[in-house]
């Protein structure tokens, strides 16, 4: 019985942040996956190794985590002022979907690298020493992104002394601007930075009650509610919550309803298809506690506690779209991320999360009655850990 060989695609695999993806150039695609659609996310399923209902992705590139079961497609930008179009897929451990709904903020800050390796960046705007600012549009949210790229003797420089709470080893650091960062809408519901109109709203959740919740699009679409209200104090690692189907189970349903709520979805049951957003945090004010690394995080070094869920499982870190969700309400005062952080105005927070402690800025001002954020700004690492060829089975898409 004859059977379909495999054929290569070329693809690199790399560390952005605390994340981890395949990397395509769109050109490099077969050609059929060179559109959205059925055949395109079929491959990237077989790439990663999903849907697989042992939840290890054995036979993928996947490394079973919201983490490790990513790609990313790239292309040079045709839009006027921009070197490359950023396209983020996550990928679902075990179901058939990959979701196209938001950007991967940890990703990020490979793309800029990723985009001056591989030709996608002008030679002429690549500095022989310094920093390359790459102009990168990202497709599914329509915003621009600035990345701060370190070049050494006219080559992307990946190594250095820069240190991210998550990642084991230092690396060189890639600052990243995200513009306009709150969300006029993602083209299916959702409205401007604060889709009730409220900072603060009454959130009904069926079999758990009403939540004191902030609903706020940037970076990411994110449902903040209070620690204390659902019964954690803000300081859990993921042992505490994954290991427990019930609290997971509750996460999504608070999830659900604030999709629902935030305009994203018309029927709760769509949530189930829409797992990459919006995501669910949870705030507490500084509290001192281990880290997953066994670090000691000291009250006195952080503004505020903050987890988050990622594809129903709370993050070993945080992600880092939800981080510039957290940088952005933490500068409007009143959200529950600002009072967590003590209120007030400010421009910057550092926050605890499960793997350490992480900075990020914004600037909030009113302009007609609006909150406006023109930018958020964090830093982030990125490294190539494999390049040359991914093989799928020729029948797979």
């Amino acid at each position: 019985m004859s059977k379909v060989p495999q054929i290569k695609v070329p693809a690199t695999y790399v560390r952005g942040g605390t994340s981890k993806g395949v990397f395509f150039k769109l050109d490099d695609l077969p050609e059929r996956c060179r559109v959205a659609g059925e055949a395109r996310d079929r491959l990237l399923l077989r790439v990663i190794g999903s849907p697989d209902p042992y939840g290890a992705q054995i036979d993928g590139m996947g490394g079973a985590t919201s983490s490790t079961s990513k790609t990313v497609i790239l292309a040079k930008s045709t839009r006027p002022d921009h070197d490359v179009d950023y396209m983020f897929g996550q990928v679902s451990i075990d179901k058939a979907f990959v979701d196209w709904s938001g950007n991967c903020g940890n990703l990020t800050a490979a793309v800029g690298s990723f985009a001056i390796s591989n030709g996608l960046v002008d030679a002429a705007r690549i500095p022989v020493n310094g920093l390359c600012t790459v102009r990168i549009w990202q497709v599914q949210i329509q915003k621009t992104i600035i990345a701060h790229v370190p070049i050494t003797d006219g080559q992307v420089q990946e190594t250095g002394d820069f240190e991210l709470d998550g990642v084991t080893f230092p690396a060189a650091e890639v600052q990243i601007e995200f513009l306009d960062p709150a969300d006029e809408g993602d083209g299916d519901g959702g409205g401007a930075m604060f889709p009730t109109g409220n900072l603060v709203d009454d959130l009904d959740v069926p079999g758990i009650g009403t939540l004191k919740a902030t609903m706020i699009n940037a970076g990411i679409p994110t449902v903040f509610v209070n620690a204390a209200d659902i019964g954690y104090t803000g300081t859990e690692l993921r042992e505490a919550i994954n290991t427990k189907p019930d609290a997971l189970a509750r996460f999504e349903t608070i999830r659900a309803y604030g999709a629902l709520r935030m305009g994203l979805i018309k029927d709760v049951s769509e949530a189930a298809q829409r797992q990459h957003t919006p995501k669910v945090a949870f705030v507490a004010p500084p509290t001192a506690y281990t880290s997953s690394s066994g670090k000691t995080i000291k009250a006195d070094d952080i503004d505020l506690n903050v987890r988050a869920l990622s594809m129903g499982k709370l993050h070993h870190a945080m992600m880092g779209t939800c981080a510039v969700a957290i940088g952005t309400a933490a500068a409007i005062p009143g959200t529950l991320v600002n009072l967590a952080a003590g209120g007030g105005e400010r421009e910057s927070v550092r926050f605890g999360h499960p793997s350490g402690t992480l900075r990020v800025g914004a600037q909030a001002t009113q302009e007609n009655g609006q909150w406006v954020v023109k930018k958020a700004i964090m830093s982030r690492s990125a490294r190539v850990l494999m390049e040359g060829y991914v093989r799928v089975p020729g029948d797979a898409f």
